[in-house]
């Protein structure tokens, strides 16, 4: 069964977050990793602490997982952190 991971994310300096946005993709392919959509967020019920979402999708919870918490992905948490705030989210 497939799995998730969504991001909630508003920018916080622009050159770190295409740093980071840059570096991403290469980090999925190991893990099957899909990004599925990116884009602003438009609430249509209660309030949004983030104005951007992003939605990974994975073959399995374990090769999520296994993403987020690769050597790969760490070494980007730095630049990450410098470029937005954020909530990361694992679904299934």
């Amino acid at each position: 069964m497939s799995a998730y991971i969504t991001v909630g994310f508003t920018p916080k300096d622009k050159e770190s977050l295409q740093q980071y946005a840059e570096s991403v993709p290469a980090t999925l392919i190991k893990y099957s990793g899909e990004l599925i959509v990116k884009g602003p967020v438009e609430p249509l019920h209660g309030e949004s602490s983030f104005q951007m979402q992003v939605i990974l999708r994975f073959p399995t919870k374990e090769e999520a997982s296994n993403w987020y918490y690769s050597a790969e992905y760490q070494s980007l948490v730095d630049t990450r952190n410098a470029g937005m705030d954020s909530q990361f989210m694992l679904i299934g």
